[in-house]
C-alpha cells in the first residue's frame, strides 16, 4: 500500500513540475510579445534614418580607395602598382606596423603569390618608421594615409628631417670632420614567381 502511494505522489509531483514549465514557458512568451507591442521605437526605425548616411559615407570611401589605386598605377611602375599588390602590400605594411606579424605574414604570402615585389614592402616600412611620431595611434586614418603615401613614394622624408637636410652643415673648428649620414640602399625587388605545372 505504502509502494502506491509513493508512485502516486510522485506522478502527481511530476504532472505538477510539467505543468508548472509550461505555464512558465507561456507566460514569458506573452511578456516577450507584450514588450515588443509596447511604445517604444524598435531598431529598425533608428537603423533607416542613418541608413542614407551610411550609404554616402560608404560611397565616399569607395570613391577613394578607387582613386588610390588609380594613383598608384600612374606613379608606380611595374607590378607594385597594381591594384592587388597595392591593396595586399598597404595592409601588409600596417599589420607590420601594428605588430601583428603572423596575419602580415599570411597576407605576405599572397602579396608574393601575385608575383608583387617584396621589395617594395621593405620599402614602404621602412619610409613608415620614418614617419613614427606623426602617427596617431588613437586616429586609424593617419596611419592609412601615411602607408598609403609611403607606398607611392618610399623614398620620402619627414618635414623636419627634409628640412635639416637640405640645411648645408655649419662650418667647423679643428680637426673634427662632420659625420656622414649613409643613405639606406633601396631594396632589390623579389623575383616573380615561377609558374606552376
Amino acid at each position: 500500500m505504502r509502494r502506491r502511494v509513493f508512485e502516486l505522489r510522485n506522478a502527481v509531483l511530476r504532472q505538477f513540475a510539467a505543468t508548472l514549465a509550461v505555464s512558465s514557458l507561456v507566460l514569458l512568451t506573452g511578456l516577450g510579445g507584450a514588450s515588443a507591442q509596447s511604445g517604444s521605437p524598435a531598431p529598425d526605425q533608428g537603423k533607416a534614418a542613418t541608413q542614407p548616411a551610411d550609404a554616402a559615407k560608404d560611397a565616399a570611401q569607395n570613391q577613394r580607395r578607387t582613386d588610390e589605386f588609380a594613383e598608384a598605377a600612374q606613379v608606380i611602375n611595374g607590378p607594385a602598382g597594381n591594384p592587388e599588390c597595392v591593396w595586399l602590400g598597404r595592409r601588409v605594411v600596417r599589420l607590420m606596423w601594428r605588430d601583428d606579424l603572423d596575419t602580415a605574414f599570411r597576407h605576405l604570402d599572397l602579396y608574393d603569390r601575385f608575383g608583387c615585389p617584396g621589395g617594395h614592402i621593405q620599402a614602404a616600412f621602412r619610409c613608415l618608421t620614418r614617419f613614427g611620431a606623426q602617427i596617431d595611434p588613437k586616429i586609424a586614418e593617419t596611419l592609412d594615409s601615411r602607408v598609403h603615401a609611403c607606398w607611392i613614394n618610399p623614398a620620402s622624408q619627414p618635414q623636419q628631417a627634409a628640412a635639416a637636410a637640405s640645411q648645408p652643415p655649419a662650418p667647423t673648428t679643428g680637426n673634427s670632420q662632420a659625420p656622414q649620414t649613409a643613405a639606406s640602399p633601396t631594396p632589390a625587388a623579389s623575383p616573380s614567381p615561377a609558374p606552376q605545372k
